[in-house]
């Protein structure tokens, strides 16, 4: 018996990585998967090819599983729409979305080109929109549904070089968000992990020094897809039914729960705040509780467990 008995899952970015890892998993859990995968480059904008995904399901199927394939891309909601369709129709429902499908266009923000910081948006957070507009219907009318889908610390605490996946990610946790609230008098969850994985977009990483390519090692080996899958699939099950809404991070065997923005220090003016006020009492009694602007490393400076 598994934890996804009798469910079917929709994994996107299925192909490689996290999303490979996860519908793997999913079928081994006893999940029919449709895998889904664009089967392009990491930085997206070719043509893509089904290989990726088909490879994945035959995968699943010769080891006694359930699965089919799809290759079209989730920046395209008629596409996506289509998917969900496919699942009900040829696996007879569709019971949660896993969505790690994704694609990177490093660089500085002062450099960053606006078609850079188009296709990020466009795949990470139009992207997930698509994924949960298309179905979140279904799952309202069958009072049941769950969504998985994957933030990242460049976006909770940030990286250098990574303007537009950070404010794609971070939109991704406001999406969950409203979409846990909503859902919840019809059963209908969301939550969102943010992965510390060796994947083919880590691996475009550039590696610059020493104290870099020590921390990119240190990510290959012990920080793997196949840790990450476990989470996701757990979520996806009716054994988390109580959990929603929620922001987890994955590195290696932990798994973290992160806290949500809420108020830290408040200070009111009675006859009311003016600039000079502002800065000379306001800000100065609040800078003890500023968060500083570390990247996600200064967060998590040692080695994984």
């Amino acid at each position: 018996m598994g934890v996804l008995d009798g469910k079917v899952v929709l994994v996107t970015g299925g192909g490689n990585g996290i999303g490979r890892e996860t519908a793997l998993l999913a079928a081994r859990e006893g999940a029919a998967v449709l895998v889904n995968d664009l089967g392009g480059g990491v930085a997206g904008g070719d043509e893509g090819s089904a290989g990726p995904a088909e490879t994945v399901a035959k995968e699943i199927r010769a080891a006694g599983g359930k699965a089919i394939h799809n290759s079209d891309s989730v920046t395209d909601y008629d596409a996506v729409a289509a998917m969900i369709e496919q699942a009900k129709k040829e696996l007879g429902g569709l019971h949660a979305v896993v969505n790690p499908a994704g694609i990177l266009r490093d660089g500085m923000f002062h450099k960053m080109a606006i078609e850079d910081w188009k296709a990020v948006i466009d795949v990470h957070l139009h992207g997930a929109f698509n994924v949960t507009r298309a179905s979140i219907e279904h799952f309202r009318e069958q009072q049941s549904g769950s969504y998985v889908l994957f933030t990242s610390t460049s976006g909770l605490i940030g990286n250098i070089g990574q303007a537009n996946y950070a404010a794609a990610k971070l939109g991704v946790m406001g999406l969950s968000r409203i979409i846990a609230m909503e859902g919840a008098m019809k059963n209908v969850r969301s939550n969102i992990i943010a992965p510390f994985a060796w994947t083919r977009m880590i691996a475009t990483i550039p590696i610059k020094d020493e104290a870099s390519a020590q921390r990119v090692e240190r990510m290959k080996n012990a920080m793997r897809a196949d840790q990450v899958a476990q989470l996701a699939v757990a979520l996806c099950s009716d054994g988390s039914k109580d959990t929603s809404g929620q922001i987890f991070a994955v590195r290696g065997n932990e798994v973290f729960l992160f806290n949500q923005p809420r108020p830290v220090r408040a200070l009111g003016m009675l006859e009311g705040w003016t600039p000079t006020s502002l800065i000379e009492q306001c800000l100065p009694a609040m800078k003890a509780n500023y968060t500083d602007v570390g990247a996600t490393a200064s967060v998590f400076p040692y080695d994984p467990v």
